[in-house]
């Protein structure tokens, strides 16, 4: 009874090693935790310009931030490459079609108020002059971000609070409407 108990704990130990690793890299580092802020401001603009017909006001934001939306790009898709090895593309592909879905789905559940509610957003955008201010806009805002994964800082330290998490999209078009 006591061998198995140990060769338990021995098979657990090892399971923790060799995931620890594996879960360490799975943690957003802060450049990409702003990336991945900003590709969701822009995914829900996008939605925005198609739905309520702002092409004009969304042509003006890739414009003015295109670098930036580059870059942003660029992160995340360094991020799923870290964290996805061989899959990385796939699960990047997986995060933008699923990053549109739950924004669009959103909108849809916000019905007929939805351009209302997302209209400033745009001036909001606009008036941004960086890539952190425009995160800050997305967090502020509480654009819908399916990405929740821990700061890397917060796993590095257990006593580390974890990150805020966005309320489930109900929750939250009932939040957004209720505010605006």
């Amino acid at each position: 009874m006591r061998r198995k108990f140990s060769i338990r704990l021995l098979i657990a130990g090892a399971a923790m090693a060799i995931g620890g690793p594996a879960i360490a890299q799975s943690c957003v580092q802060a450049n990409e935790r702003t990336a991945f802020e900003l590709r969701a401001l822009q995914s829900q603009l996008m939605v925005a310009a198609i739905t309520c017909q702002r092409d004009s006001d969304y042509n003006a934001f890739v414009r003015k931030f295109q670098g930036d939306l580059g870059g942003a790009y660029n992160t995340i898709r360094t991020h799923f490459r870290r964290t996805g090895g061989a899959q990385g593309q796939r699960a990047l592909d997986g995060y933008i079609t699923t990053l549109a879905n739950e924004q669009s789905q959103d909108g849809v559940r916000q019905g007929s108020r939805f351009c209302q509610n997302v209209a400033p957003l745009f001036q909001a955008a606009l008036a941004q002059t960086s890539a952190s201010s425009l995160a800050e806009l997305s967090m502020e805002r509480n654009v819908l971000n399916p990405h929740d994964a821990a700061s890397c800082s917060d796993r590095a330290t257990p006593a580390a609070s974890t990150p805020a998490r966005r309320p489930a999209a109900s929750t939250r078009s009932a939040a957004v409407t209720r505010n605006r």
